[in-house]
């Protein structure tokens, strides 16, 4: 009988420590959409906040140093709700922008005079393009409630951002990509990249010339 009350009870002991596990198991993980959002989304911010600091420092146009400034603040805050929804979600987030985004600080920080203002005013358009189509795929194909609702929220930041470098493109005569009758920047749409004109990739492909949102890989639907 002895020997019965013992097994009975590491029964019972191994079912409590299974339980927990078994819970663990049964939450739901957040999508490969879902994480690949927050991540990408992440290394769009940090790199707006540090092209934010060079415009404000290198900029000779005020309007470039203005954006910057802006754009810095707007992706600060931002970035804080990207990063408390990845900790409850148990995401990783990266620690350091993409290489493409790198590349395009590089060359921002090797720049000077109206060539700084044009690259950056450049490279910012067709970042905010690709963040933009990234965070409407999110919105429609996100499955996570707490990353879609983050996506309503960044959205029009990111389309304010992006109608105010229009404004200044077209003060500094720079194309800007073509719009739908919405104002929201078109797939279709060209934005040309420092050294030429490169066409603005749809959702779910990369530019190959660096611009801050040119390694958002938009995910396609689960299943696919």
């Amino acid at each position: 009988m002895l020997g019965i009350k013992r097994l009975g009870l590491l029964a019972a002991l191994v079912l409590v420590g299974i339980a927990p596990a078994a819970a663990a198991q049964a939450a739901v993980q957040p999508s490969q959409q879902d994480t690949q959002y927050l991540q990408a989304l992440h290394q769009v911010n940090m790199f707006e906040m540090t092209a934010g600091d060079l415009a404000q420092q290198k900029g000779q146009n005020q309007g470039v140093k203005d954006l910057g400034a802006r754009f810095k603040t707007d992706h600060t805050q931002l970035d804080q709700t990207v990063q408390q929804t990845a900790s409850q979600l148990g995401v990783q987030l990266p620690s350091e922008p993409t290489a493409d985004q790198q590349a395009v600080l590089d060359q921002l920080n090797n720049a000077s005079g109206e060539e700084f203002d044009r690259l950056w005013v450049t490279s910012e358009l067709a970042g905010h393009v690709q963040a933009i189509q990234a965070t409407q795929t999110e919105i429609s194909q996100g499955s996570e409630q707490s990353v879609v609702q983050l996506a309503q929220t960044a959205l029009p930041t990111l389309q304010a951002h992006y109608d105010e470098l229009v404004q200044l493109a077209e003060q500094l005569g720079i194309p800007v990509p073509q719009a739908s009758a919405s104002g929201t920047p078109s797939p279709g749409g060209t934005t040309p990249a420092p050294s030429g004109t490169t066409e603005t990739p749809a959702p779910g492909t990369t530019t190959e010339s660096p611009a801050p949102g040119g390694t958002i890989e938009t995910p396609a639907p689960a299943g696919s």
